[in-house]
């Protein structure tokens, strides 16, 4: 039996794939075990920003190791098409207000065209808040400093 590997994704493809979407998953290293959470983020200059809370595991997780693994799919239900993409890198804590305003503004604003107030929470508030409340807060935001060449694969 031969084994059939699935076609690498090119540069361009990936480029294309990350700019179209803007959820995806963040495994982070957590002692023994991966611990893998989604988050919305946004592109600036080609750089993936990401929102924490202020709060909980995946902060605790990043004060003792910022490597993370990002990962971005996208499948047809039945699975007739589909690809794959994972990147490895460091998620930095982003100091500069102005640039942490610009993605909070942008991240907001691809949300509420896309998804229900429920998404909110995800965020750290209540769906009863609106939008406007994410805006007005000085958040927590990290940037993603890819350090190896991406990964994509794709179906045959």
């Amino acid at each position: 039996m031969s084994v059939i590997k699935l076609p690498k994704m090119e540069e361009k493809e990936i480029k294309e794939a990350i700019n179209s979407h803007n959820l995806c998953r963040i495994a982070f290293i957590d002692d023994e075990y991966p611990y893998i959470s989604p988050f919305q983020y946004v592109l600036i200059d080609d750089i993936m920003y990401f929102h924490f809370t202020d709060y909980g595991k995946k902060k605790e997780i990043l004060s003792n190791n910022a490597n993370v693994c990002v990962s971005i799919e996208k499948f047809e239900s039945d699975l007739s098409s589909y690809y794959f993409i994972s990147m490895q890198g460091k998620l930095e804590l982003v100091e500069d207000n102005y640039l942490k305003k610009e993605v909070i503004n942008q991240m907001a604003k691809s949300a509420s065209s896309k998804y229900s107030h429920n998404f909110l929470s995800v965020h750290g508030f209540k769906k009863s808040q609106g939008w406007d409340a994410f805006t007005a807060k000085n958040q927590v935001i990290y940037k993603f400093e890819q350090i190896r060449t991406p990964i994509g694969l794709k179906s045959i």
